[in-house]
């Protein structure tokens, strides 16, 4: 698989291409420092399915470089990566459409797990995001209550997709994807998508690919 990151700190980025070729040898990384680099970038490689995303890049700050990226490539999968781990940042970003997020603060060995659990289906987040207020079932057993239909949405919609491009992708309506969004939140407890993303999380559902 190939991945972009998107950083405009040069010493982090080469951080980065170390600990993936020590780590997570089996994925190519690509380099951008904004997001007119990163548009190009993934362009030129469509092949490109993840992006990393830092939130604090000089030329877009904050959820609005998670805005302009989804405007721009709504196809990418996009993990945020930041020095802002407040809980509101967090909540913030997966509100935006973020997949995962993961603090810059962490060991890189914490990076890579939580890229392995994006990329196996799930969605990273870290504890203080998990908190117990978060709302939702305890049921880890949720998936086998769900269609397969609604397995798939569920899927795209922890990929950070709009109803729009859940529906392109499965060949359905919008309003048939709201039905199945509606189910599947009954099904999880939740009352929208963002706290749809952290139970999820909380509760460590893997979705099949």
């Amino acid at each position: 698989m190939n991945v972009l990151l998107i950083d405009d700190h040069a010493l982090f980025r080469d951080a980065l291409v170390l600990l993936f070729a020590h780590h997570l040898p089996e994925l190519k990384l690509f380099e951008a420092d904004g997001i007119a680099q990163a548009v190009e970038v993934a362009r030129e490689h469509p092949d490109i399915s993840l992006a990393l995303l830092d939130l604090g890049l000089t030329e877009s700050q904050g959820m609005a470089s998670l805005t302009a990226l989804h405007d721009a490539l709504p196809e990418l999968t996009v993990v945020v990566i930041s020095a802002d781990a407040r809980r509101d940042t967090i909540v913030a970003a997966i509100d935006a459409g973020a997949a995962g997020f993961v603090p810059k603060q962490v060991r890189g060995t914490v990076l890579a797990d939580a890229l392995r659990v994006v990329l196996d289906g799930g969605v990273y987040l870290p504890a203080e995001a998990l908190a117990a207020d978060v709302p939702g079932t305890a049921d880890t057993a949720v998936l086998d209550a769900l269609s397969p239909r609604q397995v798939q949405v569920l899927q795209l919609l922890l990929q950070g997709k709009s109803n729009k491009l859940i529906g392109r992708a499965l060949d359905l309506s919008e309003s048939t994807v709201k039905t199945h969004l509606l189910a599947i939140f009954r099904r999880l407890e939740v009352n929208n998508r963002t706290q749809a993303v952290l139970a999820a999380a909380k509760l460590g559902l893997r979705m099949p690919h």
